[in-house]
């Protein structure tokens, strides 16, 4: 029976020769994830059940959603987690100089690969799927059942396939495409369907691009968003991964629900409009929006590539006097690597604030959030009411390149 790359990891786990559609399986998993908004909750479900962690050397509890603790409920949501790996002896956890935003740190750590099946309790888990894996967002009680048995039981989504094609543009980025893709199908246009991104264009697509991709896979109600192996994968876990992987590969007569084409050499950078990813336009169709703020970084695009695109476009250049811009590094190695090709300085005497490594002000956590009537260009991921700040506060939805122009033009841009 003909299989896409998701039916293949997950009847490979489930024990099946295989599996289609529809269908419910049980599968052993390969790690279970968790933060300090979802992870104490989460333990606290799993001590109901009474049992000891299923393996800890597969589970991954990172508090960066609040971290640096910014407060006495937050301190309290990391200490429950650091107690409980304390107790559990948990290998993966990560936190104060050692934490990144999780979404960053697991492939960068060389946590998760290819072929592998993931959980976790972060809808926004799906960006593992960039590597060849399955990877999806749970709720708080299967995390705990995860926790305890280490399996967690599935339907087996259909598919949509996203073929690729063309060269990407220099100014275009993951973002721009992943944008694109959910304008085109809507926020429920891939409900519960994985998205599996084929065709010649993938190679044009670096591992950035794709961890951005997959990431946003959520936004438009995807299960997962998954990739190819291919030499960029290959490249980008040497010396990383360590582990035995067998990559999962789509038969030519794979079943999928629906197709939709995306020509790279087309698209131009966009940005999405309050207050869903789904209400994308051109940034040259836009009539003058001004701004207050810019945010850069986020599990989304907060990797070196990321910076990178920022810091060419600040360089020699200052932010504008009306707008506030916080670059926010995903990883202690990103913003050491940073600092060392000179980028941290190009931000600091442009006038941006860079910070520690967090989810900071993505989810309205902390540092830099929105008063009513203030609008930001963002390269987090969602822009629903009230996701920043006030209520009546706007956020754009953008890749690096338009962040930085609209921080230095004062108004949504992308030139300078």
């Amino acid at each position: 029976m003909a299989m896409n790359m998701s039916e293949k990891i997950l009847a490979r786990h489930a024990g099946l020769e295989s599996v289609e559609a529809g269908q419910l399986i049980i599968c052993p998993l390969d790690l279970v994830m968790a933060n300090d908004v979802t992870g104490p909750p989460s333990i606290k479900e799993f001590e109901k059940i009474g049992k000891k962690v299923f393996d800890s050397e597969k589970i991954a509890l990172i508090p960066d959603h609040f971290q640096p603790a910014k407060d006495i409920k937050s301190a309290d949501l990391a200490k429950s987690m650091r107690d409980f790996s304390r107790k559990n002896k948990i290998k993966h956890y990560y936190e104060a100089g050692r934490v990144g935003i999780e979404h960053v740190i697991l492939p960068e750590f060389g946590i998760v690969g290819p072929g592998m099946l993931i959980i976790g309790a972060d809808s926004h888990t799906c960006t593992y799927g960039a590597l060849n894996a399955f990877s999806t967002g749970v709720g708080t009680t299967d995390l705990a059942v995860g926790l305890a048995t280490g399996k967690a039981w599935f339907k087996v989504p259909e598919a949509i396939k996203v073929n690729l094609s063309g060269k990407k543009p220099e100014n275009i980025c993951g973002k721009d495409v992943i944008l694109t893709l959910i304008g085109k199908i809507g926020v429920d246009g891939a409900l519960y369907k994985s998205i599996e991104f084929v065709g010649e264009g993938v190679k044009e697509l670096s591992m950035t691009d794709r961890l951005t991709i997959s990431n946003m896979a959520i936004e438009a109600g995807g299960k997962a968003g998954v990739f190819p192996f291919d030499e960029v994968t290959k490249e980008y876990i040497e010396g990383r991964f360590s582990k035995d992987y067998e990559p999962a590969t789509a038969d030519d007569d794979a079943k999928y629900s629906s197709v939709v084409e995306i020509n790279l050499s087309e698209l131009k950078p966009v940005v999405a409009l309050p207050h869903l990813p789904e209400n994308v336009k051109t940034v040259e169709s836009l009539e003058e929006i001004k701004i207050d703020q810019v945010v850069i970084g986020s599990c989304t695009n907060g990797r070196l590539e990321d910076l990178e695109t920022a810091a060419k476009i600040f360089k020699n250049h200052k932010v504008n006097e009306k707008v506030r811009c916080i670059i926010i590094p995903g990883s202690q190695a990103i913003y050491k690597e940073a600092i060392h090709r000179g980028w941290i300085d190009i931000f600091i005497d442009a006038g941006c604030v860079v910070s520690t490594p967090t989810c900071g002000p993505c989810l309205g956590g902390y540092m830099g959030i929105l008063s009513a009537g203030e609008r930001c260009v963002s390269t987090t991921n969602r822009n629903f009411r009230g996701r920043m700040g006030h209520v009546d506060s706007e956020v754009y939805l953008a890749g690096p390149y338009v962040a930085a122009c609209s921080a230095i033009v004062g108004k949504i841009a992308d030139k300078i």
